[in-house]
Order: C-alpha cells, then structure tokens, then sequence
C-alpha cells in the first residue's frame, strides 16, 4: 500500500518550517504573482529557492501553486514563474488554466502538473479528460462525499488528491463571480474579497447563510486512504505558522495511528468558524455546516499560540547518517558518510601525526562525529579505522564533518529540470457574422417566435417538450457530482431525438457529451480566459466557446484561435454554483418551491435558482448591453441567458437585442469595462 502524502500549506517561509518540522510530506506555496491566494505573503524567486532546498534537505517535496486564470498579456510573465520553478528544482505545479497547463507542457516536459480544485472537476469522467491533457494529479472539489471520492479513486490512473482540514468556500472552486462582480476581486485570480463571509440572509435562515463552518475530515483519514487518495491537503497558505504547525501535527497524527485530541482542540483553538463540519464528506448536508468567526473564535486562538510555537522552534533529525572514518599512518585522513541510499566521501589534506601527548582514540572521534545538532541528519552507525599513539585534530574531524554533511545536502537538492521557452504567437479572432444564442432555464419562457435566434439551449432532458428544431440544443449542468451516469444516459437519449449539439461549462460535461457523440460547446463556467485555452479547446474538438464573463471587451477582441467564441451578453450571471443551498437553511423545498433568494446587508436581493440539481445564486440585476453592440469585437455570438424573465419579456429583450435596444429597468454593464484584478 502506497504512503499517503500530507499536504501543507505555505504562505510564508516560516510555514514552511513550520510545515517541514511537524511531518509535512510535501507543502505548496506561491510566488508573489500568479497565484490562488494573493493577499497571503508568498514568496519572492529568492525565497522559493530557500524553500526548495530546506524542505529537500529532508526529503519534503515543493508544488509550486501557479492556480489562477491568466491573461494573455501574462503568459510570458506565468513562464517566468514556470522557468523559476524548473531552475530550483520544484516538484510539481499546480494549474487550474488548461491553456497554461498546455502550454508548460510545452515548455517544461518534465514538470509534473496537478490539477487545481479550482477545475471543478468531479467525476471519474473529468479525471480521465484531466491525465488526456498531461495531469498527473487531479484535486478534488470540497463538496465530494466519500463514495463520490470512492468512485473517483476506482476509475483513476493518476494520483487523487483531498482537502482533509481548512476553510470551506460555499462555492464549488472555480465557479465563483460574486468577488469579482461585487468588487472586481476575481476569485479565479487569487484576489477574493471573501464578501460570502458577510450577511448574506435566506428567509429564516441564519443571517449568514454563504459562511459555511471550516473542514475537518482527519477523523476520516485512514477510511480515505484506503478508498485511494494519495494526497491529504491541509487549506491556509493565509494562516499563521502556528496554525500550520497544529494542522499538520493532527494529519500526522491521524495517518500515523496516533491521534491526539488536545491538538485537535488546540487546533479548533487556533482558527475555527464555530466549530469545524465533515458534512460534505458524510452526506450530511444543512444548517449544521454553516458557521461564523466569532469574538470567542477569535479570543481562543491567544492561549495556544505559543504551545504551538513550540512544535517548530527547533530543527528536527530526520535523516540518519552512517559514518565511516580512517586515520592510519601514510594516508591522508578521510571519512564517508551514508544517508538515504546516497554515499559521500571526503578525504583531508593531512596524515595523522605521531602522537606526542594523549593520542586520539576511537571514543573521542565518534564523539565528534556524532556532533550533528542543528541539521536534519542524526547519526546512525559509526565504523572506525584508528592506528594507535596517533594523533588526528578535533578541528579536522569537526571539518570532514561538515564536508560530508554539506555534500549529501547537494545530492539531496533535486536537479533542476529542463525548460524550454516557447514563442507565443497570437493572432486576434475575425468574426464572422454574429448570432444570438438564447439559454432557457424555463422553457415555458420561450417565445413561439424564434426569428433571429441561431441556437436555443433547454435544460438536459427537456427537449423533448420543445418543438423538434435543428437550432435546439441541451445544457448540462455544472454540478454533475454523482449523477454522470444518469446524465450520459439523457444525453444518449437527447442524441437519438435528433439533438445534435449541447453545452457544458466544466471538463466534466464536456467528456460526457463527447462521451454520447453529441458536439461539445463549452459554456459559463468553463473560464476560458485566453487564446491558449480558446487553443486548447479546439484540439479537444469543442465547437464554440463562451468566453469568460471577467474579461473586458478590450481583452475579448485580442483572443485568438479560430472556435466561433461568444459573450455572455443578458442576464443574471450566477454568481455562485453551491450544493449545500442557503435556502434550506430556513425553509424546506417543498416550502421554497424553486422561490428562494438572499438579501445582503444593504436589502439587495439575489435570486436562488434550484433547476439544475444544485443551487445557482444569481445576481441581482442582468446584464445588458443590447445598446453596445458595436463595442463587442471578434465575437460570433451574444449568449442570451433567461432565468426568471417571462415569455414576453424574453421576446421584448430578443428584439432589443436584434435591433439594439435600449435597456429598461435595472441593469449591469457586467465586467466588460471594469474587468477584474
């Protein structure tokens, strides 16, 4: 059986020592740009240098979190990144941008890539599309349940890897927009504002029902690595070093067989939202998960803060050491050393002398040999070879020492690996004639007249009701989690109906309907950000492709590629993909009946849509931009998405929207001038 990996956060390099010594097996950490979590400290290239070499000086591996979306005038810099993590030796990278990931492939051969969570991916299908595209490891969302991890684990033939302790978004990763349409803080590029942890009410809910408790699966640790998963993941590169410490000793604890619950409790201490919730994991789903900092939270952490500090303060022994040490007449002295499998040797420029006082006997040079404090090594066995009445000095023995120490320290070092930099050639779209393509999440909302609409997309399933049209196609829904193989068989039987096409905004949904031999469009929630993944998409064989709703019109008009690409144009964007619905929290679904809404501290309120398995939270207004249309550059299609709209009020804005309409009533410009950070 396979050695599971604990998994530890670094936003500093004290965590990362913090990490190392608590009996972290691997950790991840970010450069200052480029990465998932931003507000955390990161490290400098100087630093992740340090850190490479300090955690494989004990044989601790270094992921490099390069998780966010990039722009195409950011390609060169992400490169940058790449080569810094080759040069140093760094273990593997983690990418949540499928065009990046191509291209450092490209690049960096050698460089093993882990799939970010924020690729929602979630189903054994999605996985495998994930090892097709280059991944060795796939990071599994939050909201899995252990059978769903299960099955994931049975089907797949690259590495599995879990959150088992840490903050839990009430979003599914990489399907988040509230942050970056509140406030232009785009979560898909590591600068969250976090706005879900302030009052966000359902109607007699709790107040806060998007702050979900933080995760805590440790007690679950043993059962997981035994359905497969090879990688246990601690969440908090913005947390202290001392919650680091707590986290890591509890995992350690729990895959070793030695829990210990005064860490758990010092490490509820530390940082908990009241309380910690594994209701993801067990199925148990509800108001039970939903938490808040509070002032007693707060108040906890100050008692165990230097307990804690304890646990790393010291360099810890890890590696043992061999010794074998000769000082005989008529040879210069020497000593080698052994330590995990690697063999040194050094030899000094004396020969030992004739000893004129006391002579140096084999005690004393084990003793100075056995002087390896302050270092990862502790000494193992040591042979001697000694003449008598010789004499060696301690300072030679001390300084062979050391030789031998600094040697293993460099074989341990891992090479650096090969990279490669790569002309990035991009050439802007030219569009075509443009079409609209109307999204109904009603299809009692769809108008009787379709003149002017290219393509109308019904949910999966309901096609059936609409009337037979080559310009209908299906929508599968992002939160597939357990039911791919009820979807596949929807999309079959949407297939022998005489639909041809359908829309997925996540790897998941695109391999299925591949999988059905439907063609494949990629939808919202795909975040395709850049022409890499415009690219990337077209040798996966999509078809057309909606670009990501962050982008600016300035941005849009430079993708290149040749996929008919289109803009999220109307509607309410939804702003959350949740599968624990805040809804709930105060009424039940048979009392809901698909009515539910949030109200924030300023009384805006923000539709739940319950229609496609999961909860979408949709913003408050729609975008609009039937007025704009000339602005709109290099796009073959607006995407008209109708949530709540009547009939005649989809047809009223179709119109508006072939003859450029002015808006009425209350509206959003969306992301296309103010973009996001």
């Amino acid at each position: 059986m396979f050695k599971p990996e604990i998994l530890a956060p670094a936003g500093s390099p004290d965590s990362v020592k913090a990490a190392v010594r608590c009996g972290a097996d691997a950790v991840y950490l970010g450069l200052k740009n480029m990465s998932a979590r931003r507000s955390a400290e990161n490290f400098t290239p100087d630093e992740l240098k340090q850190a490479v070499e300090y955690c494989h000086k004990h044989s601790v591996k270094v992921h490099l979190a390069l998780n966010t979306l990039i722009a195409d005038n950011e390609l060169y810099e992400a490169l940058e990144s790449v080569k810094t993590a080759c040069e140093y030796g760094v273990d593997a990278i983690i990418v949540q941008d499928i065009g990046l990931a191509r291209l450092i492939k490209q690049c960096a051969p050698d460089m093993p890539l882990h799939a970010s969570t924020q690729a929602s991916v979630q189903t054994p299908s999605g996985v495998k599309r994930l090892a097709k595209l280059g991944f060795s490891r796939a990071v599994l969302p939050r909201e899995l349940s252990r059978d769903e991890i299960a099955r994931v684990c049975d089907s797949s033939h690259i590495e599995i890897e879990c959150f088992v302790h840490g903050a839990l978004c009430m979003c599914v990763s990489g399907q988040c927009y509230l942050s970056a349409m509140l406030g232009s803080r785009s979560g898909n590029r590591g600068a969250c504002a976090q706005p879900c942890r302030l009052p966000f009410g359902a109607e007699y809910g709790t107040g806060h029902d998007l702050s979900l408790k933080d995760l805590s699966l440790m007690q679950h640790i043993k059962e997981m690595s035994a359905l497969g998963v090879s990688s246990f993941k601690i969440e908090g590169r913005m947390k202290r070093p001392e919650y680091v410490a707590a986290a890591v000793t509890a995992c350690r604890g729990a895959v070793d067989g030695k829990e210990s619950e005064e860490i758990r409790e010092d490490l509820k201490s530390v940082f908990s939202r009241t309380g910690f919730t594994d209701g993801y994991y067990t199925g148990k789903l509800g108001v039970s998960m939903f938490g808040t900092r509070r002032k007693e939270d707060v108040t906890a952490a100050a008692p165990v803060l230097k307990k804690l500090e304890k646990l790393y303060e010291k360099e810890i022994a890890d590696s043992k050491i061999d010794f074998a040490f000769t000082a005989v007449r008529g040879e210069n002295i020497s000593l080698s050393a052994r330590s995990n499998g690697i063999n040194v040797f050094a030899e000094s420029e004396q020969q030992p002398q004739e000893a004129l006082n006391k002579a140096t006997d084999a005690q004393s040079v084990e003793n100075q040999l056995k002087k390896c404090g302050g270092t990862q090594y502790f000494p193992g066995e040591t042979d001697i070879e000694l003449d008598d009445n010789i004499f060696v000095p301690v300072s030679e023995i001390n300084r062979l020492r050391r030789e031998v120490m600094a040697q293993l320290d460099e074989k341990n070092t891992a090479k650096p690996k090969s990279f490669k930099l790569q002309e990035i050639k991009i050439t802007p779209h030219r569009s075509g004639k443009r079409e609209l393509i109307c999204r109904f999440s009603n299809i009692e909302n769809i108008p009787k007249n379709w003149d002017g609409i290219g393509q109308i997309i019904v949910p999966l399933g309901e096609e059936r009701k609409v009337k037979r049209s080559s310009r209908v196609s299906v929508e599968v829904p992002r939160g597939i989690f357990s039911n791919d193989e009820r979807i596949l068989k929807k999309l079959i039987d949407a297939k022998e109906y005489g639909i041809t096409q359908a829309w997925a905004g996540t790897l998941d949904g695109i391999a299925l309907i591949q999988k059905a031999g439907l063609i494949a469009n990629a939808s919202f929630g795909s975040n395709v950000f850049n022409s890499l993944t415009v690219n990337q998409f077209e040798e996966m064989g999509i078809h057309k492709i909606l670009l990501s709703a962050e982008l600016t019109l300035s941005q849009i008009q430079e993708i290149g590629g040749k996929a008919p690409r289109g803009v999220f144009a109307y509607g309410r964007l939804p702003l959350m993909l949740t599968r624990n619905c805040p809804q709930r929290n105060g009424k039940s679904c048979a009392e809901c009946k698909r009515t539910g809404q949030l109200t924030d501290r300023r009384g805006t309120k923000f539709p739940i849509d319950c229609s496609s398995g999961a909860s979408e939270i949709l913003n408050s207004v729609p975008i609009y931009m039937a007025d704009r249309l000339s602005e709109f550059r290099g796009v073959d299609f607006l995407y008209l998405s109708f949530t709540d709209e009547s009939k005649d009020t989809a047809s009223e804005i179709i119109k508006a929207y072939l003859d450029s309409g002015k808006p009425k009533g209350e509206f959003t410009r969306g992301l296309f001038y103010r973009g996001v950070e």
